[in-house]
């Protein structure tokens, strides 16, 4: 028999993976924004705050698709048993 997953913890794992991938995309989008900023616009700040915030953007439509898409499955497989098959 298959052990029963609560609600809570299949929202607690949804948080869990939102908030790690919306960290990961804002340093992305603050390390983009650095070279930037270094290289090329002559050390302003605006293109590390835009940087940062595309990465926030990014990870709030990534959190926003996940918790609207319920039967969504995360890197599970789902293997098909066949008739006869036990």
């Amino acid at each position: 028999m298959a052990a029963e997953v609560r609600s809570e913890d299949e929202l607690g794992k949804k948080w869990d993976r939102c908030l790690a991938d919306t960290i990961v995309k804002m340093g992305g989008g603050l390390a983009v924004g650095v070279v930037f900023s270094v290289f090329l616009f002559k050390r302003r700040p605006w293109p590390v705050a835009f940087g940062t915030g595309v990465g926030l953007g990014m990870g709030y439509s990534n959190c926003q698709h996940d918790f609207r898409s319920p039967n969504l499955l995360h890197g599970t497989f789902v293997k098909k048993i066949e008739k006869g098959e036990k």
